[in-house]
């Protein structure tokens, strides 16, 4: 006789259920695969929204932050220009201030030194874990840069016209332009390269007003800015100085007056003080010659004994 065996399906029902488990772990570690690799999926979200805020030369590029509660984020910014993408293989050289940095924004001013085409990307990271790049839609050049007036301090030193402009930079150069209000006149343009110091644009006649407005100019991108708005300033007139220099000639003839005459009457004091003059009245004051007045004396005293003498005659008699 032959034994014949049927291979019939197990029907343990614990078993089933451990096929079915074993078929749920592997699903689950195949898909978290991607994410354990160093060079996989990124754990991170990537920064979105790039875009690059320009104003005088000034360079921002900003994004919207990668936001995880509890935790900080931290970004890298890297930077490609033309002479990286021709010339050296499309190599990322990091920034200079933001590599890496908290906040979801870089100032890459020093990095865009030339006038050329520059690819900007950012990438967030938290601990061991790395967001995907994520890339400025266009390439930036810096002569898009929006330039504004410079803001600009008109005053007056005297009879001087000056003016004092805000530090814009080293690339900046100030196109000033100034003139006095009346009617057909002349506009004079100064170039003015010193920021932030006090300039002497003009010796300003008295009583005439006179306006400036200026534009900067930047050579590296060969471009103006619109122009500031005219500010005026106005001299005083001639009432004053000719009144200041009445008064000073006035003094000065006083002076002439009063110190001599000051001088003549001290000294006419001391010489009073030191040597008086004794004045004699006229009955004391010899009208004749000397020996008149002698001769005159010796007569009247002869006279004088004469009539003593004669005097005592009697006297002696009754004695």
């Amino acid at each position: 006789m032959f034994q014949v065996e049927l291979n019939l399906p197990n029907t343990d029902p614990l078993c089933g259920l451990e096929e079915i488990l074993t078929s749920l772990i592997m699903w689950f570690f195949y898909a978290l695969i991607p994410c354990l690799l160093i060079d996989g999926v990124a754990v991170l979200p990537a920064p979105q929204n790039l875009s690059v805020q320009s104003t005088n030369m000034k360079h921002l590029l900003m994004w919207s932050p990668v936001i995880v509660p509890g935790e900080i984020i931290y970004y890298f910014v890297e930077y490609q220009g033309e002479y990286e993408s021709l010339y050296m293989s499309h190599i990322w050289i990091p920034s200079s201030w933001c590599s890496p940095t908290e906040c979801p924004e870089c100032d890459i001013t020093d990095d865009i030194t030339a006038t050329v085409p520059y690819k900007l990307r950012v990438r967030a990271t938290l601990g061991s874990q790395t967001s995907a790049w994520s890339t400025l839609p266009h390439p930036f050049n810096r002569n898009s840069t929006t330039l504004t007036p410079p803001v600009m301090e008109v005053t007056k030193d005297g009879f001087h016209l000056v003016i004092k402009l805000e530090d814009l930079g080293p690339q900046f150069e100030f196109l000033v332009a100034y003139w006095r209000r009346e009617p057909g006149a002349k506009e004079h343009v100064q170039v003015v390269r010193s920021r932030g110091i006090p300039v002497h644009l003009e010796t300003m006649e008295p009583g005439a007003a006179y306006c400036v407005k200026v534009r900067t100019f930047v050579k590296v991108i060969g471009r103006h800015s619109p122009s500031s708005q005219a500010e005026c300033v106005k001299v005083q007139g001639e009432t004053l100085p000719l009144a200041l220099a009445l008064f000073a000639f006035v003094g000065f003839m006083l002076i002439l007056v009063v110190v001599p005459l000051s001088i003549w009457k001290m000294g006419q004091l001391l010489r009073n003080s030191c040597c008086p003059v004794v004045v004699l009245p006229d009955t004391l004051k010899i009208t004749n010659s000397p020996q008149k007045l002698i001769s005159c004396r010796k007569e009247e005293v002869e006279a004088c004994a004469t009539a003593v003498l004669s005097s005592e005659e009697p006297f002696r008699a009754w004695l």
